[in-house]
């Protein structure tokens, strides 16, 4: 039922022009994953609906982006932008004052980490630090499920192996083929209650579905993470993962060309956890981006009124009754 209310609401609004024309025309990036098709969603439509811009949104990835910014200047917005992966290109852009960041778009950003299910913490409670882990391989199941070979996480992971000396202490490393059966086989485990251990990241579905608890992997060394990154790094040293640094940017001339507009983009920000939970009940429901917008601004007025200048809440309020 609440799903066809959503519905309805999204048709019921889906043409622009609810608010008065006080914004001009606005481009904002569309990253190609879940959680940034959903950013994205809600801020157009609290652009639109809230202060009449008219916006174009522009599907696209972090080089991509990064390349228009360089080449072209715009999109006027990009969101969802993790700093752990933008290079040189962003970074000269962002130091010649060509891009300003406007703030996080995930608090604390995006999570990574290693992973067991939180009833098999709260039952053997040493399992929440890597030593109690390593002291009790059998307990989660004796496998430590790994990403596959060409993510990111791999290299710092196969690191953390050899650190750890992992596979010396009992345990099985098993490299998953892709995404697909890495999250398959923490659903698996979950739903039958066994033991799953392995590395996992937010926001995600699996993280908003079920219920983990991160082992504790020690305390985060920056020289050792970033050495860690080399997959010929010759001394591996045990790290925590940072929270990645997730952000909004904007072209330097659009704060100037919509004011409004910027301060509204630098005060949306969403929990991760939050996000994680809005990604899993988009994909339990089979909802549209749309729909997910409409569900998190109906669900969490006391988080999004906040964002707004005072016309823009009220044309808001009038439409998420």
């Amino acid at each position: 039922m609440k799903k066809k209310l959503i519905g309805a609401a999204v048709a019921a609004i889906a043409l622009p022009g609810a608010a008065a024309a006080e914004c001009g025309e606005v481009s904002i990036t569309q990253m190609n994953w879940a959680s940034s098709e959903i950013v994205t969603a809600v801020s157009k439509f609290l652009m639109e609906q809230g202060y009449g811009c008219e916006v174009t949104v522009v599907p696209s990835d972090t080089v991509p982006a990064v390349t228009s910014l360089a080449e072209n200047g715009e999109p006027d917005i990009v969101t969802e932008l993790w700093l752990n992966g933008v290079g040189d290109v962003y970074r000269e852009l962002r130091d010649a004052g060509r891009v300003i960041e406007l703030g996080r778009v995930l608090n604390p950003g995006g999570i990574e980490g290693w992973w067991i299910p939180t009833y098999l913490a709260e039952a053997h409670p040493e399992l929440t630090t890597i030593e109690g882990v390593l002291a009790n391989p059998e307990l989660v199941g004796g496998q430590f499920n790994n990403c596959p070979v060409g993510w990111g996480c791999r290299v710092a992971n196969d690191n953390l192996i050899r650190a750890l000396d992992l596979r010396d202490s009992g345990m099985e490393v098993f490299d998953h083929g892709s995404g697909e059966t890495l999250a398959t086989s923490m659903a698996s485990a979950v739903q039958s209650e066994e033991p799953w251990f392995g590395y996992y990241w937010a926001p995600t579905v699996p993280l908003g579905k079920f219920d983990m608890t991160r082992v504790e992997l020690g305390e985060y060394n920056q020289e050792a993470h970033e050495a860690n990154q080399n997959p010929d790094n010759p001394n591996p040293q045990v790290t925590g993962y940072p929270a990645a640094e997730v952000i909004t940017a904007i072209v330097a001339d659009f704060q100037e060309r919509e004011p409004e507009i910027a301060e509204l983009m630098s005060k949306v920000t969403f929990d991760t956890d939050t996000m994680s939970g809005l990604l899993a009940w988009a994909d339990e429901n089979g909802a549209s981006n749309e729909e997910a917008a409409v569900y998190f601004l109906q669900s969490n007025p006391d988080v999004w009124s906040g964002w707004l200048n005072d016309a823009a809440r009220e044309n808001l309020s009038a439409l998420l009754k």
